[in-house]
């Protein structure tokens, strides 16, 4: 009987009973051979000067398709499996062969999957109740979404063979994308207890029922791969299955260890280390992100992503050296990259000034002109560069936009406010509050304008308020110190403390993101 899974192309032959046979005979056990030792070039050269003679032998036909399937050569393949077939319709290995040869080439040829349905539907015709036929067909079935056809040929089965493990898992799948999970868990149990489980009979089913989509589909998968691993018979795909279904149960800690488990059996490749880092990421363990990504920098020095992912883990570890250099290393791999050149011109503004930010986000907003964001921090670093003009021109585009306003009027009213005029700052920056009532930064501001105006009551209101929203809020301190101090006011001490404590910590995080660290590859 032949096994329920094809593992190697079919070589026995039925010759046509013919005066040549004989010699036919003899030359297909040379070939024979040849394939064997791996001769193929040599097996496809003999079968051709075979042919010329035994022009209607099918048995040569059919072992020239094998030798051109095994050589890489699908389409030649194809046609002398034809050919066989059209010889001797009647030969089942031939049906087997030209199979395996669809479905080996599934992606190469859309209307494969098609095909190797006609071809074993072909085989039953002759051979109703040849088991990898019927076998094959349930699983292309299954594939192409007809659940109910490939039930049906795994019921023309005998009753051992549809205990088998292949047989099972097709079953298993079937009820499942059905929405029948009491049989597709009846079938999954006897399954992962056969000894003839492979890693194979489950990874090829799976597809299948993620695509019932619910949580149980997503416990059946869970328990098929887990199984997998209890039976140790799991390798490098079936773990990063695994990883994959831990994730998405939020399960951080097991998928992380389930990919470690990957990288010590097939090597830390480069997107395995991404993913590592991806991980480490969600888990808020950014140094151990750093790890992963130094090592797959080191296997891939050339990829801008990484860089990219790096240098934004730099970011939020306020690590502004490293930021900055990777940030540039992405960007000089990658110039248009809008999202690498926002990111370069955020820490520039940040690291070493404004004027330097400029380009990015100019090139930010030729790459991504429908995102007004650009614009906004294009306005920002003209201001801080003292680029009033510019900076006016920026801004007001950027008011006009509901995911910017709020932050365009803010930095409006910073501009009137540097200009001297005062009522229009005053008006900038009540709208950026009508829009964010909890905008630490805007009450700093407007402390600060009714403070200019000498409405020192209103200024004291807006400044405890931005107090209140931040405590930390390092103008909203200033402020209110240089308020009491005008104003003679007894808490002033008090005042001037706290500033002290609030500016000593504004520098400690600003030499923070001018330091280096020693960031250790991933091992």
């Amino acid at each position: 009987m032949v096994s329920l899974r094809i593992s190697v192309w079919i070589l026995f032959l039925f010759l046509c009973p013919c005066a040549e046979a004989s010699s036919a005979a003899e030359t297909v056990r040379a070939v024979q051979q040849l394939i064997e030792q791996g001769d193929l070039k040599g097996a496809r050269n003999q079968l051709t000067r075979a042919l010329k003679q035994y022009p209607a032998e099918p048995g040569l036909h059919n072992l020239l398709g094998v030798a051109e399937a095994q050589l890489g050569n699908y389409q030649l393949a194809e046609s002398s499996f034809l050919r066989a077939i059209q010889l001797a319709p009647g030969a089942s290995g031939t049906y087997l062969n030209l199979g395996r040869l669809y479905q080996e080439n599934s992606t190469r040829d859309g209307q494969a999957p098609r095909k190797a349905l006609e071809t074993y539907r072909g085989l039953l015709k002759y051979h109703p109740t040849d088991v990898e036929g019927n076998y094959q067909c349930a699983l292309l079935l299954q594939q192409q979404g007809d659940l109910r056809a490939s039930l049906d040929h795994l019921a023309r089965l005998s009753a051992a063979d549809q205990q088998r493990a292949q047989a099972l898992a097709v079953r298993c799948a079937d009820y499942a994308a059905l929405g029948d999970f009491s049989q597709a868990t009846e079938a999954a149990s006897r399954l992962l207890a056969s000894p003839e489980l492979s890693e194979p009979d489950v990874l090829a089913i799976l597809p299948t029922i993620e695509a019932r989509q619910s949580k149980e589909s997503a416990d059946l998968q869970l328990r098929l791969v887990e199984g997998l691993v209890d039976r140790r018979l799991a390798s490098a795909p079936a773990l990063h299955k695994l990883a994959f279904l831990y994730e998405n149960r939020e399960r951080l800690d097991q998928a992380r260890q389930t990919l470690e488990r990957v990288a010590a059996l097939s090597g830390p490749t480069p997107d395995l280390l991404l993913q590592l880092a991806r991980l480490a990421h969600k888990q808020r363990d950014y140094q151990g992100a750093l790890g992963y990504l130094a090592h797959a920098r080191d296997l891939k020095p050339d990829e801008a992503g990484i860089h990219f992912f790096f240098g934004m883990v730099c970011v939020q570890l306020n690590l502004g050296a490293e930021a900055y250099e990777s940030l540039s290393r992405a960007v000089s791999l990658e110039p248009k990259n809008a999202y690498y050149n926002y990111a370069m011109g955020a820490v520039s503004l940040q690291r070493r000034g404004a004027s330097e930010a400029i380009p990015y986000f100019r090139k930010y907003c030729d790459l991504n002109p429908e995102d007004p964001r650009g614009g906004l921090m294009l306005g920002i670093a003209f201001l801080e560069s003292a680029d009033l003009e510019s900076a006016r021109k920026e801004l007001e585009e950027a008011a006009r936009h509901h995911e910017t306003v709020v932050g365009a009027h803010f930095y409006l009213a910073r501009l009137a406010r540097q200009e001297g005029k005062l009522p229009e700052a005053l008006q900038a920056v009540e709208k950026a509050l009508a829009a964010h009532p909890d905008h630490a930064d805007a009450y700093a501001e407007l402390g600060l304008i009714r403070f200019r105006l000498r409405e020192y009551g209103p200024a004291e209101k807006a400044l405890l308020r931005a107090l209140e929203v931040d405590p930390d809020n390092y103008s909203g301190n200033f402020n209110l110190l240089m308020l009491y101090r005008r104003i003679g006011d007894r808490r002033a001490e008090a005042q001037a403390r706290r500033f002290e404590e609030v500016k000593n910590k504004r520098m400690q995080k600003a030499q923070d993101f001018l330091r280096q660290i020693e960031i250790r590859p991933y091992e």
